[in-house]
């Protein structure tokens, strides 16, 4: 094994989700069970809005009645002792490369502040976004895929 630190990963609310919300094809499942059993292996990156974004769609799962509040408050402890580290940086710098990169790829602004983040820090992503999936690979930023 080389000396080499493992390569980061940039994990949007798309694939923590899937930890909890089964996905509707098995390689999809199969893609986020294996970061989920790899975890530890390799930083792991989110952006300071990825706790707002999934915690809003636990809420909405529980008002559509998919999912009772404690699944999701049992959920939300589980992913707080997972070793995410979370980027708060909010430069007017960053600000500005996030807002190229939606305008480039018809990205929101949620989705291109992980293409961003991915970018900055050569790190793979690992997303089922297909929008988010397309830019990345347009600026050279690597997937996560399944093994």
């Amino acid at each position: 094994m080389s000396g080499a630190s493992p390569r980061a990963i940039v994990i949007d609310a798309s694939m923590a989700l899937a930890w909890l919300f089964e996905r509707q094809t098995p390689a999809d499942q199969q893609r986020a069970n294996h970061l989920l059993e790899a975890c530890g292996q390799s930083p792991w990156w989110v952006p300071d809005l990825w706790h707002l974004e999934v915690r809003n769609a636990l809420l909405v799962a529980e008002r559509r009645s998919v999912l009772k509040q404690p699944a999701s408050d049992l959920f939300l402890a589980r992913l707080s002792s997972l070793p995410f580290l979370t980027e708060g940086n909010h430069s007017p710098e960053r600000s500005t490369r996030i807002l190229g990169l939606a305008r480039a790829h018809r990205l929101s602004s949620y989705d291109a502040t992980y293409l961003e983040l991915a970018q900055r820090l050569g790190a793979s992503l690992a997303s089922f976004d297909r929008d988010l999936n397309q830019a990345a690979a347009g600026v050279a930023v690597a997937l996560v895929e399944a093994p």
